[in-house]
């Protein structure tokens, strides 16, 4: 879960990013295979575009990359291409994407539920999630009766409940600082069998849950079909889910990266996927979708709306930095973080503009001061739930650009 403010400063834990670096030299040094780390039976480069999950095709694809069925898809005739989407046509479409920033999804917690209670909240057609914004994802693609739920997850739950902090010694000999366990164990209890269904059943209708993850062999951004997946029937189903949200939330180095089995050529491979950060905070759809094409032939009423939440706050914070490797190695990371969300705001923002779509923005204002003293404090996240709620309880005025923009309006 990366992004800011899930420690005692901005970025990724402190004691985290405190030894990230040294660890990181010992384990190169040591060049162990040992200890938690799974043995793998990697994806050759050359199979990569052509791998597949058994049993459940298009499940997933590049998210720099056009997936390799769209041409197809995209040529079909319009009463084909309908049935693909049969609640979305001829209808409004809303569509919602949901960044990563760890404990900072409560202020996603509490806009939803404020929006909820304004009336005004709409059906989205597409969520989209990365990291902490991929945990949120299914509960706000599912709608208002499961306001109660994220609620529940981000403002109930303590650092125990997502991870075991492990010694240092045991970290050099396994995969990563911290156990996941407890977040694996949160997401047998919140994603059930039946959210499973719930989820599969709104994808029949044509709506679409996309999460992301890190490819970390290929070093590039997966999207994933969790709607699809959900819909497959497949036994394996609900399993994979849990570790691909698992995967999405899982920063590297810090917590231990997830295995998915994939087929191509009719041989079993695994992939290593980690947290979604890793490529971008933010992400609308694949690169390449004619949207303006989509809306015809779903023949869309209005303009669409896309709605961007980003659990961060946008402008720099000025902090004092002692001389130390640890002290500069996170405040450059906090950074990088925080530059990177931005870059990928203003991304979203010019595919709207090339499609058409009318562009809303919502992230934590400088006025929120609150400082967390762990990566999951229940006051901290307790009191962004509430700011986020009150926000959008009174009307959460969204944004129209990106912050700073200064190009055509």
């Amino acid at each position: 879960m990366t992004q800011t403010q899930i420690g005692v400063r901005r970025g990724v834990p402190r004691w985290i990013r405190g030894c990230t670096v040294l660890l990181t030299l010992v384990c190169v040094a040591l060049v162990m295979g040992c200890g938690s780390i799974p043995k793998r039976t990697p994806l050759p480069e050359g199979l990569s575009n052509n791998a597949e999950i058994p049993g459940i095709p298009r499940a997933r694809g590049w998210g720099d990359l056009p997936p390799p069925w769209l041409n197809k898809m995209m040529a079909l005739p319009r009463e084909d291409f309908q049935k693909l989407f049969p609640e979305a046509v001829g209808k409004e479409h809303n569509y919602l994407t949901i960044s990563g920033g760890g404990s900072n999804g409560a202020f996603t917690a509490g806009l939803l539920q404020g929006w909820t209670e304004t009336g005004t909240r709409p059906e989205f057609n597409l969520v989209t999630g990365i990291s902490t914004g991929a945990l949120i994802a299914p509960f706000a693609f599912l709608g208002p009766a499961y306001d109660a739920t994220i609620k529940e997850i981000y403002t109930g739950i303590a650092t125990e409940d997502i991870l075991t902090e492990r010694s240092l010694i045991s970290a050099i000999f396994s995969d990563a600082l911290a156990d996941t366990k407890p977040l694996q164990k949160l997401l047998k209890k919140y994603i059930t069998p039946e959210v499973m269904e719930a989820i599969g059943d709104e994808f029949r209708k044509g709506r679409v849950l996309t999460i992301g993850t890190t490819n970390l062999d290929a070093g590039r951004p997966v999207m994933w079909s969790i709607g699809r997946i959900a819909a497959s029937g497949h036994p394996k189903a609900l399993d994979l889910i849990r570790d691909l949200l698992l995967a999405s939330a899982s920063i590297p180095v810090a917590f231990p990266p997830v295995l998915i089995e994939v087929e191509a050529n009719g041989k079993i491979y695994d992939e290593l996927h980690v947290d979604g950060g890793g490529a971008s905070q933010v992400f609308l759809f694949p690169t390449g979708v004619d949207w303006d094409h989509v809306m015809k032939m779903l023949e869309v009423k209005d303009r669409p709306n896309v709605y961007v939440i980003r659990n961060a706050q946008i402008n720099p914070q000025y902090m004092e930095v002692e001389p130390g490797l640890s002290n500069i190695a996170e405040r450059s990371i906090d950074s990088l973080i925080r530059t990177q969300g931005i870059g990928d705001i203003y991304r979203i923002y010019l595919e709207t503009k090339q499609d058409d779509l009318s562009f809303h923005l919502a992230y934590i204002p400088d006025d929120f001061d609150e400082k967390s003293k762990e990566p999951f404090d229940k006051e901290y996240m307790g009191k962004l739930f509430d700011f986020g709620y009150r926000l959008a309880k009174k009307g959460y005025p969204w944004l129209k650009y990106p912050p700073g923009y200064r190009g055509e309006k």
